[in-house]
Formats: C-alpha cells, structure tokens, sequence
C-alpha cells in the first residue's frame, strides 16, 4: 500500500486570511514502478488472519530470468500452459515454513533473485501462507502433509511432461524442510536434491527418519543448523550438515527476551541470510569435518585430505566437487564459525607451536595481526593449554577482520599469575597457515622468548627462510 505525504510551506512571519488562502499544499506521491496485472504476488496476510486461522491453499510462483521481478501462477495441472515455465531446465522450489504473523518473508525476492543469478532455471515459490499462518502452529505442522501431497502431484506432472526428476532441487526453510522431505518421500527418494536451512525442532525432535527430513528424501541432501537449542532440530538430517558457530547461539542475536521479536527468531533465519551471503558470494563459509564444535574450535579437525584435490566443503548453491564424496561417506558433519554481521566470514589460520620452557605453564593466547594502521585480535580460550618442554601445540585462530598483507604479528599468553616472578616461555617455532587461501604464503617465525602475561611483537618471515630447530 502506497503513502501519500502532504507538505505545507509555510512563510516564517504571521499570515493574514488571504495569504492562508494561498498557501501551497504539495501532495507528494511515491513512485511505484508499474506492475503488469498478470504478475500474482506472494499471499500477504496478517495478525488477524493468524488470529482466525487459515485453511491451506497452495500457490505456485514462477520466476525465471525473463520475469526475475513478475511472480506468474502456474496451474497446477497445466504446468505446460505457462509459456515461461521451460520443463528442459532446472527447477528450485522455495518453501518457506509458518508464518505466525502472516506477512511475506521478508528474504523471499532476494532469495529468488540470486538463486536466478546461479544458472538459467525455473525458480518457483510454494506459497502455502494460507495454511503456515495460524497462531496453532500444531495446525500448520497438520498441513505439510497435504502440502506435500499437493506439490507431490504437480512434481508428477512436471515429469510426465518430459522434466527430469534428477533436475528438480527444493529448498526448504525451517517447517518448509520438513514439507520438502515429504515430497521427496513421496516420490521415493528420486529427486535430485533437497536444501534444508534449520529444519524446524518443535514437534520434531522425537520424529522418526519418515516423519522428518531425511537423507533418503533425495538423491543430495544437504542441511544448516543455526538454532538447535530452540526452534531448530538437533541432530544430523543429511549426507552434510553444516553448523554455524555448532548449530546454535549465533553472534550478533539478542541474548534476552528484552529484545522482543528478534529474541525468537535471530538465531533460527540466520540460516536464511548465510544462505544468501553464500549465494552471492560475498562470504566464503568453509566447513571442517569433526565429531564436535569443541573439537573444531580447538584446531582438532582442520584437514581437508578426505576431499582432495577440492577444498572442504563450502556452503552453497554449487556442491558438485564434494557431492560425490560425500554420497560415499554417507553422512557427515563439519562445522565453522561466523562474525555477527555480513559478511559473516571468519580469516582462520592454524597456528602450530612448539614451546621449550623450563617450568610448565598452563594459559590462554592473544594474538594480534597488523597491517599498517589495521589490527584484528583474537583470544583463544576454548581452554587453558599447556606450555611445556618440547610440547607442540595446533591452535585455531578466527580472526573477524582479513588483513591481506600482514607486517607484525604480536602475541601474549596469558597464564593469569599476579604474583611472584614472571616465567619465561620459549617458542622454537610458531607457524600461520591461512586455511581458506592457498594463495598465501605461511608465516613463520623462530626461537622467540615471551615472558608470561607480556606481549611480543615480530616480524613474520617466510617458513624456510630459517632451519627449522
């Protein structure tokens, strides 16, 4: 709906009855950009149709890169008699999940918009809003099935019209994963792929493999985990499973319900915007196969070799050079960690020490990366490590902020010792290696002595340039 505002210019001395008769009144109407009557947009309701409750009426939307802007609703069983809808090319539906407010979600257009910019494709929107928005949210769970059933159907036409199974892709958020795995179910399994973004953990949590989304739904099945402790499902669903920050608790979200809204749903459509970042490419979120976070944040899981000659696995549109492996594996699960805003993107170095001191000393480590004026810090206190002689030491360093060229590293290890004598701790070698570019050279330096709760500052060299003690 458009807002008119009136704008009264009014003269800073008083006015008589005349000049008030001559006063200019400007109505300022927004521009609208025209819209073709043929263009079906995405239901919007609101808090009072959730109020009443909601029957299910399921609308299929198609965007293809001739109509990137202008939804046009497909007959559900005449998928053909849409002149844009070309069954020879690939086809994503997006399915959303319950709408307890009834408005559109608000990633939809961009969500379209990118997944057009991957390749030429049918992008179409299963908008079953009539049916998601009820403030029950046990009646909208009840209608997935049918849901399912209905896009099932159409699936069906598609493929009796000449469309490959194997070319259709759903991607579904949060209750809309679940509803995709029910398609795939019911097509027993033969669809190309299903994308899960948090699957949804109420009434879910005890499900069975057949009542929830399941690596068996479709031939690919690949799964984000952002909010496990509250509206999403816990566990592992697909052949991957990625974990933002362990699935849980993202940066950046409201820790109290203070916050209002965003205190209930930060955490579960982070999925949604990690996806898109990853879609356009302006965030690189590399996953690390481990049992656990803990293990991950503690540099224990940063080798790729299972994946060569390809990286780890990113998260993404385009999965095809892990696929295979991955399909062999059968399931598995990798982690990474996220800044609080975009481009969420962590610089994660390894770095490997070994130390040479004469009395054990137990601690966490500080280390700084400059760059000219520019610095970015990291702590690492997943535990307290052990500084000993002769001991070695892998750590994972996240820093928030990537310094392409780095001049001075500083670091401290902080033992937390006020008092009595400050103890020297021996580093024979300490090396950075940048885990998401090759490019870059590691960084080493050799036999450094740092005092307990003091910072150093060096110079990196070029591991090499110096033998190795």
């Amino acid at each position: 709906m458009s807002v008119s505002l009136i704008v009264l210019i009014v003269p800073h001395r008083p006015l008589s009855p005349l000049m008030w008769s001559r006063l200019t009144i400007v109505l300022i109407v927004p521009y609208r950009p025209h819209r073709p009557s043929s263009c079906a947009d995405f239901t919007d309701l609101d808090l009072s149709h959730c109020l009443v409750g909601t029957s299910l009426y399921v609308r299929l939307l198609l965007y293809t890169r001739s109509n990137p802007d202008c939804g046009r609703e497909l007959n559900h069983h005449r998928p053909a008699s849409q002149p844009l809808f070309n069954l020879s090319r690939p086809t994503v539906f997006v399915v959303h999940g319950y709408r307890p407010t009834g408005a559109p979600p608000i990633w939809i257009d961009h969500l379209v918009h990118l997944l057009l910019e991957q390749r030429d494709m049918n992008v179409i929107v299963v908008d079953w809003n009539k049916g998601a928005a009820n403030l029950n949210y046990f009646i909208a769970v009840s209608y997935t099935r049918e849901a399912a059933h209905n896009l099932t159907g159409f699936i069906a036409t598609m493929q009796e019209g000449g469309a490959s199974l194997s070319a259709v892709h759903l991607i579904g958020v949060s209750l809309g994963a679940h509803l995709a795995g029910y398609v795939g179910a019911n097509l027993d399994g033969r669809i190309g792929r299903i994308t899960g973004l948090d699957p949804a953990g109420p009434m879910f949590t005890s499900a069975t493999a057949e009542e929830r989304l399941d690596p068996s739904d479709a031939t690919f099945v690949d799964v984000l985990h952002t909010d496990m402790n509250s509206f999403g499902l816990q566990g592992a669903h697909g052949h991957i499973d990625f974990y933002a920050n362990g699935g849980a608790d993202q940066p950046g979200c409201p820790k109290t319900i203070f916050a209002g809204k965003s205190y209930f749903v930060c955490d579960h459509q982070r999925s949604v915007f990690l996806y898109l970042c990853a879609l356009n490419r302006s965030c690189s979120l590399t996953g690390y196969p481990c049992a656990s976070y803990a293990d991950f944040l503690q540099g224990r899981c940063l080798q790729c070799e299972t994946f060569r000659p390809a990286s780890c696995p990113l998260l993404g549109y385009d999965l095809t050079p892990w696929r295979e492996t991955l399909l062999r594996l059968g399931q598995t699960k990798v982690f990474f960690s996220t800044t609080a805003a975009p481009p969420y993107s962590k610089l994660n170095y390894r770095v490997d020490m070994v130390t040479w001191n004469q009395y054990l000393r137990w601690g966490v480590v500080y280390i700084r990366l400059h760059s000219g004026r520019n610095f970015t810090e990291v702590r690492i206190d997943q535990k307290r490590l052990r500084f000993e002689q002769y001991t070695s030491t892998r750590l994972l360093a996240q820093f928030d902020e990537d310094l392409p060229q780095v001049q001075k590293i500083s670091m401290r290890i902080n033992t937390g010792n006020v008092i009595g004598p400050r103890y020297k701790i021996r580093l024979l070698r300490i090396r950075f290696t940048p885990l998401e570019r090759p490019e870059r050279p590691l960084m080493c330096r050799y036999d450094i002595i740092m005092e307990e709760n003091m910072e150093v500052a060096f110079r990196p060299l070029p591991c090499g340039s110096h033998l190795t003690p």
